[in-house]
């Protein structure tokens, strides 16, 4: 088995007639040595191999590669560019030519021992604690209590260093109170004042804990409590209001809605409409109550009901009001429906637009005039025909709508059988009278003449506590008598019913 590996072999004949030389025989040491094979393997290669001279190698030649830790981190490194490149070419093709670019810088890969391309100046003061715009915190007095010596000694109550010091304070104070910057501004407050900011602060937090639960079921100054916005949300899912738009006013009693008119059992409602929510917090009613209480229509169901309860009558009151006084044909808002203290009715205005009042209009001399003997003629009609007193009748609750006064707010609206009746009577007087004295009026009757004007009594009399001393004498002996007999003629037969949601029903007068 030594012998040789290629015998010696004749020579064929070709067929294409060049002879075939046969291979030199060579022993077996020749093919087991390294450097034959190297040569064999070069002169078998069909293409010669050439140095890569566009490598780049990332690595020094001083570089350190024994450590596999750092052989790994150098890796990865060139891991992490190469895919920095390809994101950037993502990020350039994505963008195109937008003037908006989105960036993909979030999602490179960075690491502590990458060389920044930054200059060392250039500093990130996003990731720097040390920002040299950031306010400096007053340094804190050392455990003996002073700082410097002699006559440069600062000790803790110093006035400036306590005055920082109540400044960073500030600090600590509920998120909802704005302190401002007041450590940039070197702000020094002194103790009397930290401590009042302080108190205020407590006091302010323990109260809105205290009314956190009050607000969610109480009407606020323009916004509803769950069960109001409950009895909304019903109203329009029955169709009698397509939408709700929004607060067009807010008052001491009330907050008032813009809505689109639907349709409520066959009845037209108008197009547009307003939403009088009566306000569920007491505050406002506690000292109101003389207007409902003395009044015969509701004195026996205000004496039963309970304070939140007695809202609602406030509601009821102003339907029926608005139901004596639309059928005198005095302008005023139309009843659409009640439903416990949200009161819907026609709304004065137009396009989403409400009507100025008559404080806000601008008026010309005439319009003025003809505005002035409207007013006097609605209260004569409102004294005489209806049997009310507004009993809060200014430039504020009317309105000025299509060249027509139109009137407004009548909750607290009485009849003349109050015992305070004719006293409201002439405070309304005087409010009209001093608004269109003012406004230039020279037809304006005085407060005492436009009085018996409307109430068609005959009372002489210049001086104003003259004249409430009679009213009151006269108001003290024709109480029991002028009660009576307005029982007979605008008793309604149905009081203490439900109210009537159908306006044309005659027993709705009261």
């Amino acid at each position: 088995e030594y012998l040789l590996l290629h015998s010696t072999e004749e020579i064929k004949s070709n067929p294409w007639g060049a002879p075939v030389l046969a291979a030199a025989p060579c022993s077996l040491a020749d093919v087991m040595s390294e450097q034959l094979a190297r040569q064999l393997h070069e002169e078998g290669s069909p293409f010669p191999e050439i140095p890569d001279t566009d490598l780049d190698l990332s690595c020094a030649p001083e570089a350190d590669t024994s450590s596999d830790l750092i052989l790994a981190q150098m890796l990865q490194m060139e891991f992490d560019r190469e895919f920095d490149t390809q994101l950037r070419r993502e990020e350039k093709k994505f963008n195109g030519d937008s003037k908006v670019s989105i960036s993909f810088e979030n999602y490179r890969m960075v690491h502590p021992y990458e060389d920044s391309d930054s200059s060392e100046d250039e500093v990130d003061w996003q990731d720097t604690r040390h920002d040299p715009y950031k306010a400096v915190k007053p340094t804190t007095t050392p455990k003996k209590g002073f700082v410097g010596k002699g006559k440069n000694i600062t000790t803790k109550h110093d006035e400036d260093v306590c005055g920082r010091k109540n400044t960073a304070r500030m600090d600590n104070f509920a998120p909802e109170v704005q302190v401002g910057d007041g450590i940039g501004m070197d702000l020094k407050l002194s103790n009397h004042v930290y401590n009042a900011l302080k108190r205020h602060c407590d006091t302010e937090q323990r109260r809105s804990a205290r009314l956190h639960e009050k607000k969610e079921h109480s009407t606020a100054e323009q916004a509803v409590d769950p069960r109001t916005r409950l009895l909304m949300y019903k109203m329009v899912n029955a169709g009698i209001l397509e939408n709700i738009n929004g607060c067009i006013s807010t008052g001491k009693e009330s907050v008032v809605f813009h809505a689109n008119g639907g349709s409520f059992e066959e009845k037209i409602v108008p197009e547009e409409c307003v939403l009088k929510v009566f306000k569920t917090t007491l505050n406002e009613f506690k000292n109101r109550d003389k207007y409902i209480k003395d009044d015969y229509r509701f004195k026996d169901r205000f004496s039963k009901l309970n304070p939140r309860k007695i809202i609602r009558l406030w509601a009821e009151k102003e339907m029926h009001n608005l139901t004596r006084i639309k059928k005198a044909g005095i302008p005023c808002p139309e009843v659409v429906i009640l439903k416990k203290h949200i009161l819907a009715m026609s709304f004065i205005g137009k396009d989403h637009v409400p009507a100025p009042k008559l404080k806000d209009a601008i008026l010309s001399s005439e319009d003025m005039k003809k505005a002035y003997y409207q007013v006097l003629n609605m209260m004569q009609r409102l004294y005489q025909d209806c049997n009310l007193v507004h009993a809060d009748l200014s430039e504020y609750n009317m309105l000025w709508h299509d060249g027509q006064v139109w009137f407004i707010d009548v909750s607290q609206s009485i009849e003349p059988t109050h015992p305070h009746g004719l006293e409201f009577l002439f405070r309304d007087c005087r409010n009209v009278a001093t608004f269109f004295q003012k406004a230039g009026v020279a037809e304006a009757l005085s407060v005492f003449e436009l009085f018996n004007t409307v109430s068609g009594l005959q009372i002489n009399s210049d001086n104003e506590a003259d004249f409430l001393a009679q009213i009151e004498a006269l108001e003290k002996r024709n109480e029991d008598h002028v009660q009576k007999s307005s029982r007979k003629i605008f008793m309604d037969t149905s009081e203490g019913s439900p109210p009537q949601l159908n306006t044309d029903d005659d027993d709705d007068d009261d």
